[in-house]
């Protein structure tokens, strides 16, 4: 695809049908008319989201790298206004320790009791 064009919401809920189906997916648009047919979980999920934004949907099934790479050859634009989500990274901030909380209470409640019985 040479350019991506950019559509208005009210454009993408026009095309809500199985024949003619588009989703929004992460600020971007996608048509999936080509693909409901094949869709592992059946049409009827996808025709459920047409001329929606699917995004909630689509990420509460955990679809796998290669459903993201499909849905990437269905492109044909991005949704006007839209900020795609940041992508989260595993690296830790200056003020996460990265150590969770029960790790460090239950080293500190196992040094307590070792100091109560060395002690006494």
């Amino acid at each position: 695809m040479s350019e991506i064009k950019t559509y208005t919401f009210d454009e993408i809920s026009q095309h809500n049908t199985v024949d003619d189906l588009w989703v929004v997916y992460d600020g971007k648009v996608y048509d999936v008319t080509s693909y409901v047919d094949e869709h592992p979980g059946g049409e009827e999920v996808v025709v459920d989201c047409a001329g929606q934004d699917a995004t909630e949907a689509f990420d509460d099934i955990g679809h796998s790298d290669d459903a993201k790479e499909i849905l990437e050859g269905l492109l044909i634009g991005t949704l006007e206004g839209a900020v795609p989500r940041k992508v989260e990274t595993s690296t830790a901030s200056s003020s996460d320790s990265g150590l969770p909380v029960p790790l460090i209470a239950a080293v500190v409640l196992g040094a307590a009791v070792g100091a109560y019985f060395y002690l006494n």
